[in-house]
């Protein structure tokens, strides 16, 4: 008889329904997938749960079908918080952050998804952790509490009992790597086949492609200054000579640049030339010492100082786990 591992998703008025469906139904197909490879080890039982039971309703307006907040009696192994718009009014309810306090406290496991951080935080569940959480929220969570250590590009983190992940299709990231530890990574493999997504973004891999992400300048030289450096990062030199190239002085561009873009050109220029290393990793044999060359970075050591610092890995890892991607 395999075990139970009772695991109980939070929600609330406002929340984000694809933080909460994504997580449910890999875990729902973990069980699947488990009876049918007779793999012993836990089943999922799963409870979606709410302050506002019987329908939920998040943020776009979907309606999701919710139970009543259980006692403090029920069996519970995982507890697992979405986030969702609604989360500031969900953080401000002093009589549910009490309930995730003491649920939270007593749960092996606690995991959130997206700003879902922002409600275990109030509940004093995440101080002096390292936190994920969407990016687009992660300044204003740092600001509420300076307890918490916000990692706003990781995809998802883990210390030890404490998994917090980032925005939407991070909680699937997240959910897959629970069942990874639950049941085996062939398991989690055939999951992620099922849903059709990758197993494994490893979780310091950043939530987006800075090239791509990032904001245009409003001004001709800013922009080109882009252009140049999403062209060929490998070509560029200094900032100075950068700015050289469009007619600024390197204090000038440097200010102007932060300004429109919303980071320093330096930080822009290593962010495209991690894309391009990452992209040369994925499709092409070539040594690290090549790669590093050809997008700039000079030398080997210099590429993984700058892979370490954006995504938390080493190129040797990432061409691992990666490389051929693109051709399956």
């Amino acid at each position: 008889m395999p075990l139970d591992h009772h695991l109980w998703i939070v929600v609330f008025p406002g929340f984000q329904p694809l933080d909460a469906t994504g997580p449910h139904e890999v875990f729902a197909t973990a069980n699947r997938v488990a009876d049918s490879l007779g793999r012993s080890g836990p089943r999922y039982r799963l409870r979606i749960v709410s302050p506002d039971a019987p329908i939920t309703v998040g943020e776009s307006g979907l309606g999701v079908a919710s139970e009543p907040l259980p006692a403090s009696d029920s069996p519970l192994d995982t507890l697992l918080i979405a986030g969702g718009d609604g989360v500031v009014a969900a953080a401000d309810d002093a009589a549910f952050v009490a309930w995730i306090a003491r649920h939270g406290a007593r749960s092996d496991r606690l995991a959130t998804v997206c700003t879902g951080a922002w409600i275990a935080s109030a509940a004093g569940l995440l101080d002096g952790h390292r936190v994920a959480t969407h990016w687009l929220r992660a300044d204003r969570l740092r600001r509420s509490n300076p307890l918490l250590e916000v990692d706003d590009d990781a995809i998802f983190v883990n210390e030890g009992r404490v998994w917090t992940s980032a925005g939407v299709t991070a909680g699937i990231d997240l959910a897959l790597a629970l069942v990874e530890v639950d049941l085996g990574a062939d398991v989690a493999q055939m999951v992620a086949r099922i849903l059709v997504v990758f197993l494994r973004r490893p979780g310091g891999q950043s939530q987006f492609a800075p090239s791509v992400w990032s904001g245009r300048a409003d001004s001709a030289p800013i922009r080109t200054a882009q252009s140049m450096i999403d062209t060929d990062p490998g070509a560029v030199g200094s900032i100075s000579e950068l700015a050289a190239a469009v007619g600024l002085s390197p204090r000038h561009f440097s200010r102007r640049f932060t300004d429109e873009v919303g980071q320093t050109p330096g930080r822009y220029l290593e962010s495209v030339r991690v894309e391009a290393a990452r992209a040369l990793l994925e499709r092409d044999g070539a040594s690290v010492d090549h790669v590093a060359r050809a997008c700039g970075f000079g030398s080997a050591e210099a590429l993984r100082r700058s892979f370490h610092r954006r995504l938390g890995t080493s190129p040797n890892s990432y061409r691992h786990r990666f490389a051929g991607t693109h051709a399956d």
